[in-house]
């Protein structure tokens, strides 16, 4: 979005740094001008903001014909030096990995609870197969992407991960969260946005039509309904959730495919059952 010229600037430096080095680096402008940037960094222009899903489409269409990509956000930062030669021992080990999710701290070290992909996320170096991802920072196959299609556009910004997620264990891939790759990433809050709660509440209705057999969207639906009321303070806020909630019934999202009944099982065997 050009509101963070200096992160930027160092995160480019942390890829710089790699002992392996990417094969390309792309940046993104989503609808703001391009800042000035290293010459061995290319560059995709979008003339508007596309959103999260669709600066991401953008860049995928752009790379090709790749093995992997890895998304970071611009304000995060590569702490390490290996993680380029990480993600690659770790494809290049497991043929069906998909997804490679990262642990992201703050400048003390700190996780916070929601960006541990599990509903137990007391310990955030416990590692392995999950459900679901953080967009901060991940690593894609690109023999997935091929698979299973890219970001689901419609989305724009809030759970875009967790359709990816879900469609790629769908297809038999795997997601991994791997808290010994760290992104130093500032401490924030969701609600920073002031269209969180509307795209919160639209996209969680969006997964629930595209994904979810018959039976369980009304179960996923009335379980988010009820933490919702339970959880939110704000009456604006609750405003603008059960708006975004009757949005998600009434404009496009893609295409239907639900999930295997083998899916939800696998999805709660792995700690997540596609209901919470």
């Amino acid at each position: 979005m050009g509101t963070r010229p200096k992160e930027l600037a160092e995160l480019l430096a942390s890829v710089r740094s790699q002992t392996t080095g990417a094969a390309r680096t792309v940046v993104v402008a989503n609808g703001c001008a391009m800042p000035e940037l290293p010459p061995w960094v290319e560059t995709v222009q979008l003339e508007e903001n596309l959103g999260v899903t669709g600066g991401r489409n953008a860049a995928l269409a752009h790379l090709g014909d790749m093995d992997l990509v890895l998304d970071l956000d611009d304000d995060g930062l590569l702490v390490a030096d290996d993680v380029v030669a990480t993600i690659t021992a770790m494809y290049a080990a497991e043929p069906r990995l998909g997804i490679v999710g990262f642990r992201i701290a703050d400048e003390t070290g700190v996780t916070q609870r929601r960006h541990v992909p599990r509903l137990r996320a007391g310990d955030p170096m416990r590692g392995g197969l999950v459900t679901g991802f953080l967009g901060g920072a991940h690593v894609l196959s690109v023999p997935m992407l091929r698979e299973i299609g890219y970001w689901p556009a419609a989305f724009f910004f809030a759970h875009e991960e967790t359709d990816m997620a879900w469609r790629a264990i769908d297809a038999g891939w795997q997601v991994r969260y791997t808290p010994q790759l760290l992104l130093q990433h500032p401490r924030t809050s969701p609600a920073r946005h002031a269209f969180f709660y509307q795209v919160n509440a639209r996209n969680r209705v969006y997964l629930a039509r595209r994904h979810l057999p018959a039976l369980l969207v009304p179960v996923y639906l009335g379980v988010w309904v009820a933490l919702t009321l339970a959880r939110t303070r704000s009456l604006s806020g609750l405003r603008a959730w059960f708006g975004g909630f009757a949005e998600g019934w009434r404009t496009p999202c893609g295409r239907r495919k639900p999930m295997r009944w083998r899916t939800v099982v696998r999805l709660a065997r792995l700690g997540r059952p596609p209901v919470i």
